[in-house]
């Protein structure tokens, strides 16, 4: 890939993340301006924390799977890219959502 398309995709990353959370914000602040209970509004603050928990959660697996995936197509000394390998790599991710979803259920 050329550094020449990167920044343009970079860029486009950065504005649309920095619109989501000027958006929140938005949001949080008129929940708490609407003059809802207090027992609402934290339950809602604590639910979106533990959503960006488990998210934080599934990354972590689901890259720590792939790293897995990628290792054994080192191991097995691939080198171009066939079947075999993208099998591996999509087999890595389902195995790490799969292995998310068992420890989310265990947690919650």
């Amino acid at each position: 890939m050329n550094l020449g398309e990167l920044i343009p995709i970079s860029l486009f990353v950065c504005i649309a993340y920095s619109i989501k959370v000027v958006v929140d914000a938005m949001v949080r602040r008129h929940m708490v301006n609407a003059g809802g209970s207090e027992e609402l509004v934290n339950s809602l603050l604590r639910d979106e924390e533990q959503r960006r928990r488990h998210s934080s959660l599934r990354w972590g697996i689901v890259l720590v799977a792939l790293a897995v995936g990628f290792g054994l197509i080192q191991w097995f000394g691939w080198q171009e890219v066939n079947p075999g390998m993208i099998a591996v790599l999509a087999l890595a991710t389902g195995l790490g959502n799969l292995a998310f979803f068992a420890i989310s259920r265990r947690i919650g």
